[in-house]
């Protein structure tokens, strides 16, 4: 099968032809796939995509007149893939499920510790020969009520992980885990009650059009006064001028985030040169009690190994006409 991989990164390229073994004719690029780019793709089966490549409708159709016939992801997440769309015009769509949930999950509770325990300003701090502590006070994790929005692979890895931090866990999802009420004292509230009652509340659900913006302004002011807040599943989860806003009032005690809802053309590049023209990222990055990482929660060598073994067992899949246990239909959300 030939297949053209977009938005491919030099430290992902090692393991896909490793895994490959020259069954497929892959070529990389590091163009991100959008209405511009999608010619590219002229004269390949399929065609392999990251998170933040624009797979919608009229990207679809020009791919579909172009000859591809196959998408594979390599992520989890497919919100940015009209999926419907994709399975009525006629594509086989395969993403890669449950590559890093403790890779993710592990990320999560790094950037707490550093944000709480003010890590980054000790470390710069150091470096200038300031030992000081008046500015570095953090609080215990232990005896406090932790709030985990979804409680999925990720979300499920996290409550264990708080449960042994001495944490009172609690947690929102539409299916409730009897496995982690009975085992890890693990409560479901409704959201609000949640931000309520929460000191620390990590964001572990799906991107769809019912979470889409869920964390704004009326959520914001129901959490606990100087609460953290920490996202390490999607941008769009949390209306990100409204978080802003509440970060400099004081009311919400800190944001640690590795997504942005309008990271697409600015994560996963290096801005250091030319800078950045998104007034609100500027903005967000230039409080001090926000932490941002560049969509890195993924990011490691266990991780990158198992995406790149899902994407060439859904293309061994195709090639072979045999059925793939990752392929997305009709039923598809967005994970």
């Amino acid at each position: 099968m030939k297949v053209l991989v977009y938005s491919a990164k030099d430290f992902e390229i090692k393991n896909l032809e490793k895994l490959n073994g020259n069954k497929h004719k892959l070529k990389f690029v590091p163009d991100v796939l959008n209405s511009t780019t999608a010619v590219m793709a002229a004269g390949y089966d399929a065609i392999c995509i990251f998170s933040n490549d624009d797979a919608s409708l009229v990207v679809l159709e020009m791919l579909w007149d172009l000859g591809v016939r196959y998408i594979t992801l390599r992520s989890t997440g497919y919100n940015n893939v009209s999926v419907k769309s994709a399975k009525r015009i006629g594509f086989k769509v395969a993403y890669a499920p449950e590559y890093s949930p403790n890779a993710i999950a592990e990320h999560t509770i790094g950037m707490l510790l550093a944000l709480n325990r003010k890590l980054v300003q000790a470390d710069a701090q150091v470096k200038r020969y300031d030992f000081t502590l008046d500015n570095l006070m953090g609080f215990d994790l232990n005896g406090k009520t932790v709030g985990i929005f979804g409680t999925g692979r990720i979300g499920s890895i996290l409550v264990k992980i708080f449960h042994a931090f001495g944490c009172k866990v609690v947690a929102t999802d539409l299916k409730r885990n009897h496995y982690l009420e009975s085992h890890y004292d693990l409560e479901y509230l409704p959201l609000e009650e949640l931000c309520r009652r929460s000191d620390v509340i990590s964001i572990n659900a799906p991107l769809n059009y019912e979470t889409h913006h869920i964390f704004y302004e009326p959520l914001f002011m129901a959490m606990k006064e100087g609460a953290i807040l920490i996202n390490t599943a999607r941008g769009g989860i949390v209306k990100t001028e409204d978080v802003i806003d509440v970060l400099k009032s004081g009311h919400l005690g800190g944001y640690a985030t590795d997504v942005y809802e309008h990271e697409r053309g600015v994560f996963f590049k290096d801005n250091s040169k030319n800078g950045i023209n998104d007034e609100v990222l500027k903005e967000l990055i230039a409080l001090p009690n926000v932490l941002l990482t560049p969509h890195q929660a993924f990011a490691t060598k266990e991780a990158l190994f198992r995406i790149a073994e899902t994407t060439i067992y859904n293309l061994d899949c195709w090639e072979e006409g045999k059925t793939c246990k990752n392929e997305l239909g009709f039923e598809a959300v967005i994970l």
